[in-house]
């Protein structure tokens, strides 16, 4: 249970982060900060992209990992109810694909994006060659603030479905704005968990000592 709990806190005040700040440089330092906090219980995954690529390296069984992405929304929605608690009846987040240029271009980017971010995961954090490094926290931060100015402009810059996806579910049953309708948000789910599929397959196939 305590797995869970750091999985709903950590991707909380993940959420929140996206949702006050929309600042990558932020959202990467937090996202480092939550990951040394959480790794040594639940993994500090605090995205079901990274769940299903550790789960994808048999890390985690089927039913461990359903509860993780569980925890990983729920986090997420408390956090989008929280937001509106606070400021009442306007926009959770920030995250938006740019209606301007073709709708596979932000799909694209969040695909591949999060193929980045999570071969990253896994080559820092999972890799049994790199057990017991002090660096990846950083290394995943980092990256995360790279590819939040490189994407958002596209895509928004989400790569994680839990903060991509369930901010416009929660805008849509809260009935705050039609400015992002729920035509777009496939693009979270899609787009993320096809570039963790792809990242996870490609580092199998790779390492297979591994696996």
């Amino acid at each position: 249970m305590n797995k869970y709990i750091i999985e709903f806190i950590g991707t909380f005040f993940l959420t929140l982060t996206y949702a006050f700040t929309g600042n990558p440089l932020a959202i990467g330092a937090v996202f480092a900060s939550l990951i040394y906090m959480g790794s040594g219980v639940s993994g500090g995954h605090f995205n079901p992209a990274t769940t299903i690529a550790v789960w994808i390296q048999k890390k985690l069984i089927f039913r461990e990992a359903g509860s993780y992405v569980l925890a990983q929304f729920c986090g997420a929605v408390v956090a989008s109810l929280f937001y509106h608690l606070l400021y009442g009846n306007t926009r959770v987040f920030f995250l938006s694909p740019d209606r301007s240029i073709n709708i596979l271009k932000p799909l694209c980017i969040e695909g591949l994006f999060t193929f980045v971010l999570i071969l990253t995961i896994l080559y820092t954090f999972v890799a049994k060659k790199v057990a017991g490094n002090q660096y990846y926290g950083l290394a995943i931060g980092l990256l995360v603030v790279g590819l939040g100015y490189a994407g958002a402009n596209i895509s928004g810059g989400a790569f994680n479905p839990a903060v991509g996806f369930i901010p416009i579910l929660m805008e849509t049953f809260l009935g705050i704005c039609q400015c992002r309708p729920m035509s777009f948000a496939w693009i979270y789910l899609a787009g993320p968990v096809t570039g963790s599929l792809a990242a996870a397959l490609l580092f199998r196939f790779i390492l297979k000592e591994e696996v």
